[in-house]
């Protein structure tokens, strides 16, 4: 039974180390191929954690095999734009200036219902409001409203605005961030000044503070256990 457990102790952390080497995407950002290593991988790994006669490095060995194969996918893919269409795709306009292009949808076997689920999820209900609707290789769709319909921003109204750097957290459960301190500008001098203003006492009081391109200080302090 113990044997049992770390066994699949060890195989959970190295199925999690492989996906990491694999790369940081969600389930929805995948590719194809990179889907199906996955999958494999993870019925692979089943294998020795329930059959404990199999050796833990001979179940391990086709895991390794798998991810092997799609770092060498995903280098050829980078490096070859032909190659890269072969193994992951193109993408596909299903929408051309308003218009829907059936045979498209009839290819990818997209149905029309599909598109207009995904058109409401980005808040077009209309498809007399979209311009361009792409299905990217990942089964993303992109959508591009018409000009009338999209967001107005600071350029149509002719603002200047001044760009926002990387708000930077200072503290965080009370404990401070010393590598984000000095990368603010700041020291800790300053911060403590900062927080006497807000009538807060201590850093350890601090739920969470950031700081903004600005030098303005965000600050929420811990709640009262006793409320």
């Amino acid at each position: 039974m113990l044997i049992g457990i770390v066994r699949t102790i060890i195989l959970y952390l190295i199925i999690v180390l492989v996906l990491r080497v694999m790369g940081k995407r969600q389930i929805g950002q995948l590719q194809p191929f990179e889907l199906v290593i996955i999958l494999m991988i993870s019925e692979l790994a089943v294998i020795p954690s329930q059959d404990s006669g199999i050796p833990l490095v001979a179940g391990l060995f086709p895991v390794l095999i798998l991810l092997l194969l799609g770092l060498a996918i995903s280098e050829i893919a980078l490096k070859s734009e032909k190659a890269r269409g072969i193994i992951c795709g193109t993408p596909t306009i299903l929408i051309n200036k308003g218009q829907i292009l059936e045979g498209e949808l009839r290819k990818l076997r997209y149905n029309l219902s599909d598109l207009l689920e995904q058109l409401r999820a980005k808040n077009l209900p209309n498809i007399a409001d979209v311009e361009y609707a792409i299905l990217e290789t990942n089964g993303q769709l992109s959508v591009i409203p018409k000009t009338g319909k999209r967001p107005v921003n600071t350029q149509d109204l002719k603002l200047q605005v001044i760009a926002e750097g990387l708000p930077l957290a200072l503290i965080m459960d009370g404990k401070l961030q010393q590598k984000n301190l000095e990368k603010s500008g700041v020291n800790i001098q300053w911060l403590n000044k900062e927080l006497t203003k807000a009538n807060v006492p201590d850093i350890k009081k601090v739920f969470f503070a950031s700081i903004d391109s600005q030098r303005k200080l965000y600050i929420q302090q811990k709640a009262d256990p006793n409320k």
